[in-house]
């Protein structure tokens, strides 16, 4: 169990995009998308042709559509994590789709892009059309001003011919060229040390964890809400080891994602009085991603990744699967009109995993039956 945790905890460390980290990636594909109009038969199960797995089509007796409003999605470096599944959920209700991109994977991703790798995956819900991102900003969120770029970053290579990617500085850029905006996606973390205990933590990795990780949204807030219609919806990602013990997720991530949920709470309260914009968080389950599947795999044994998702369906409410579409979707409603009042919530999209108190799996409980 123990060696469960760590390995998790450390692949879902790499969840997110980030100064270092790449987003995560589905175990699959579903058929269930927040499309722009929806209708209300009910919750239907079948078989999915594409993939032969069992998915989920949701029909509901709304209409989610973001047509005129405009998304900036900070954390998008490929099509394999939640940063993707958002803009991709939002595109698919209408939204315009700008994205902000660490620097040093900026030339790769813009050229995946114009290579048409990703083509596949941009394909919307109607089957036809594909997600069109607008504009890209290089981003590095460690940094809210141009005074805050050390000598060691202006002279990296990987920076080399690229300014203009601080928070403020990207603030500015996106409300040159759109003026007000509407959504702002905050899919961003780091933990340098992630690997280490927290007792092994040292000061310097511990801030910098949360320096990434959490104090990134707050500064993104403080720099985007001006230019933010009222109305407008501010989201981040978290996990539930902010709450929970998860032995592995070490380097001070678990206390930044604490961090990051009180935050949210606070500028609930903050941002909704001063600028009528509404902030929450999702709080999601174990997602495969390319990084987190090439560590701690030992020959002949399954990736600590994927022994983190069957744990997940072993013991979760609901023993399906989880896909970066799920994520996707539970962000357009956040990002809607459809949740207007909803505000200062940690939404938990995992299957109900963060509700049980106890392993049902657990060879304590052999020859019970635990359903």
């Amino acid at each position: 169990m123990l060696r469960f945790l760590t390995a998790a905890a450390i692949a879902l460390a790499l969840a997110s995009t980030s100064s270092a980290f790449a987003p995560s990636h589905a175990v699959g594909s579903t058929t269930f998308h927040a499309s722009s109009v929806v209708t209300s038969q009910g919750l239907n199960n079948k078989n999915d042709n594409n993939n032969g797995k069992k998915s989920s089509q949701l029909n509901m007796a709304s209409s989610i559509d973001l047509k005129g409003k405009v998304a900036f999605i900070a954390g998008v470096a490929d099509s394999t994590g939640y940063g993707w599944a958002i803009a991709k959920s939002l595109a698919d209700a209408g939204a315009t789709i700008i994205v902000g991109t660490w620097p040093p994977v900026l030339k790769i991703f813009q050229m995946s892009l114009k290579r048409g790798s990703f083509d596949e995956d941009s394909i919307l819900s109607d089957g036809t059309s594909k997600m069109v991102i607008d504009k890209i900003y290089p981003l590095d969120a460690v940094f809210d001003t141009p005074e805050d770029v050390p000598e060691e970053i202006l002279n990296n290579k990987r920076y080399a011919g690229l300014e203009g990617y601080t928070i403020s500085e990207v603030a500015k850029a996106v409300e040159a060229d759109y003026g007000k905006i509407d959504i702002v996606v905050h899919s961003l973390a780091n933990g340098p040390e992630v690997t280490k205990p927290l007792l092994e933590t040292s000061r310097k990795g511990y801030l910098a964890a949360s320096s990434a990780s959490a104090f990134s949204a707050v500064s993104l807030l403080q720099n985007f809400a001006p230019m933010m219609n009222e109305g407008g919806s501010f989201l981040s990602l978290t996990y539930i080891a902010s709450e929970k013990v998860i032995p592995g997720y070490g380097g001070g991530m678990s206390s930044a994602k604490a961090q990051l949920e009180s935050d949210t709470r606070v500028l609930a309260f903050e941002a909704g009085r001063k600028h009528n914009i509404r902030v929450n968080t999702i709080s999601a389950g174990p997602l495969k991603s390319r990084a987190a599947s090439a560590i701690g795999k030992e020959p002949g044994q399954k990736t600590f990744i994927e022994y983190a998702i069957d744990y997940a369906k072993s013991n979760a409410p609901l023993a399906q699967d989880l896909y970066s579409e799920d994520v996707g979707n539970a962000s357009v409603f956040l990002c809607s009109p459809m949740s207007r009042s909803v505000t200062g919530t940690t939404l938990y999209v995992d299957n109900g995993l963060n509700c049980m108190g106890m392993a049902v799996n657990s060879k304590s409980f052999e020859g019970r039956d635990m359903v």
